[in-house]
């Protein structure tokens, strides 16, 4: 006799948060000025982008609504800023201005996940969040900084950068957890 339950799938949150993480490690390190080039680009479409997106659907299926929004969310932002990276920012002029709004965006949308990650009994999630709406402010306020010419808009902007390395290992060391989890 068959049976009607539904099948038990595993937990997509390290696949997530390990997309995220690789992904804002390459990105930081350009953002921090360690390295130049666009090597982030291909993960951000598939491992940042596509396989963290797929974790939020099936975060969906596990009827967890903070990280299917979480993941396919940040999922979409890699895709998108892939996607800008390559087909507009070399024919913008705007480049400063739109990703400022870009970034303030998503340190308002971090800020609201944020403070729901408080309410997660998971430390480590918690802090990757905390270090993400830095990581974004930081961004964000030397993007505004750099479309209205202010002096120290690099330095902020690679402060940036230097948090958003942080956020990366946070982002594993919370996969790591997650895995170890499922191990026990």
């Amino acid at each position: 006799m068959a049976s009607s339950s539904a099948p038990q799938v595993a937990n997509p949150a390290p696949l997530g948060l390990a997309g995220f993480a690789l992904t804002t490690l390459l990105l930081s390190a350009v953002n921090a000025g360690w390295i130049t080039g666009d090597a982030w680009i291909g993960y951000a479409l598939f491992y940042g982008g596509a396989a963290q997106f797929s974790a939020g659907m099936w975060e969906f299926a596990a009827k967890n609504t903070f990280g299917a929004t979480a993941f396919s969310t940040y999922g979409a932002f890699w895709l998108g800023t892939a996607f800008y990276v390559w087909f507009w920012a070399g024919k913008s002029a705007s480049v400063p201005t739109d990703l400022a709004w870009v970034t303030l965006g998503f340190t308002i949308f971090t800020g609201i996940m944020m403070v729901n990650s408080f309410k997660l009994n998971n430390p480590p999630v918690m802090w990757v969040f905390v270090a993400l709406f830095i990581t974004f402010l930081l961004l964000c306020l030397g993007f505004f900084m750099a479309t209205v010419g202010m002096p120290g808009n690099e330095l902020i902007h690679h402060a940036g950068g230097y948090v958003g390395v942080i956020t990366a290992l946070l982002a594993w060391y919370a996969a790591y957890k997650a895995v170890a989890a499922s191990l026990a």
